[in-house]
């Protein structure tokens, strides 16, 4: 174990750590700017643009970059179609990282508290985990919008190990970005990483987790 306290609480992202949702994503971005007769976006360039919530990755597809604001109009709009499309196309061709399943067995038969904190909406979240059926793993689900701020707000992760009773010194956040690190530090909880994920495009080593693995099946060697 390479963490100084043995984690009782075990955090997980969802997009890009758990999941590979960037397929349904990018399906529903570009049922969205079609509808808005505008150019359609690559699946490789959404990837890039996951990680901070549907309203952020909206808007980085109506503007073609990672930072600026489109027309607050047209945004509305863009989003509404933009839910319509993803909360029919949440789960088609959606599916676990190799080595999830793995990972996740190994948390429950150690009798760890596991929960998923993700910026995903509720109502795409959940729909997604029973989907995929990894729902029942969990002890928590917080969502982007289970409360007023999300990572690389901490508060999540603190409501989070608040709720199952368990010390932040004694938790453990697992993600695939910078939002998780920077949220796990605020948090006082010690930060293990994907390579695999998305994280905008970024080497997730520059971010500064305490341990970076290329799968989730690699967590016994480490906690």
């Amino acid at each position: 174990m390479c963490f100084k306290h043995k984690p009782e609480l075990v955090l997980l992202d969802l997009d890009g750590t758990l999941v590979d949702s960037a397929p349904d994503l990018a399906y529903s971005i570009n049922a969205m700017l079609e509808q808005l007769e505008l150019p359609l976006r690559e699946e490789a360039e959404v990837r890039q643009w996951i990680g901070s919530g549907a309203e952020r990755l909206v808007k980085r597809a109506l503007i073609g970059a990672l930072h600026g604001e489109p027309e607050p109009a047209l945004f509305h709009q863009a989003f509404e179609l933009f839910s319509e499309f993803y909360i029919d196309n949440t789960c088609h061709q959606s599916q676990l990282f190799p080595g999830v399943r793995e990972g996740l067995d190994y948390l429950r038969d150690t009798g760890r508290k596991i929960g998923c904190v993700t910026n995903k909406r509720g109502r795409f979240t959940d729909p997604l985990l029973k989907a995929l059926g990894i729902f029942e793993d969990f002890h928590i689900v917080v969502s982007g919008d289970t409360l007023p701020v999300k990572k690389p707000d901490p508060l999540p992760l603190l409501h989070a190990a608040q709720t199952l009773g368990v010390e932040a010194r004694y938790s453990l956040m697992v993600g695939d970005s910078i939002n998780d690190v920077q949220a796990a530090r605020a948090a006082g909880f010690g930060v293990l990483c994907v390579r695999y994920g998305y994280n905008n495009g970024e080497d997730i080593e520059d971010a500064g987790p305490d341990v970076v693995v290329d799968s989730l099946a690699e967590l016994p060697a480490y906690i």
